[in-house]
């Protein structure tokens, strides 16, 4: 069976058309009857880690931590309590690794701040290497060692 040139082009096609953001929410009966809230509630969970898989969201994951976490997050968007405070509750309980992107504070200053770091330090060294790159010129060869040379090399 020959395979068409074209499949793949059409594979690529067809899973960008059809592939949305898929979210493991698995039970409809997960979801808020209202669709503000759901939304706003995928809104959160889509910034808080899933301590099972950890690195992707509780939006994301499958994980039976992750579906309690999204019931929690859904139970307190229902009961109208802001952005901010599902936050700072699931920081408070599970700690700043929660957060997919913790906050700037002095205790992440360090995990904020690494990548500017590194593109500073790798400027210098490649200044610094390209600096050294001075072309020295050997001083000229002595009647001497023009003649061992000569000797050495059989011009005599």
């Amino acid at each position: 069976m020959k395979v068409s040139r074209r499949f793949p082009a059409l594979l690529l096609a067809a899973g960008l058309i059809g592939g949305g953001v898929a979210l493991a929410v698995d039970d409809p009966a997960e979801m808020l009857p209202n669709p503000a809230q759901e939304k706003r509630a995928e809104a959160i969970g889509a910034h808080l880690r899933c301590l099972v898989c950890q690195n992707e969201s509780i939006e994301d994951s499958s994980a039976p931590l992750a579906r309690d976490l999204r019931k929690v997050v859904r139970e307190q968007v229902s009961a109208g309590k802001s952005d901010q405070q599902i936050m700072d509750w699931m920081t408070e309980r599970y700690g700043e690794f929660i957060r997919l992107a913790p906050q700037f504070s002095w205790s992440t200053a360090l995990l904020w701040l690494m990548p500017a770091f590194a593109l500073v330090a790798g400027l210098v060294i490649a200044w610094r290497a390209t600096r050294r790159r001075t072309v020295v010129t050997p001083a000229p060869l002595t009647d001497d060692e023009r003649a061992r040379l000569d000797a050495l090399s059989g011009r005599e």
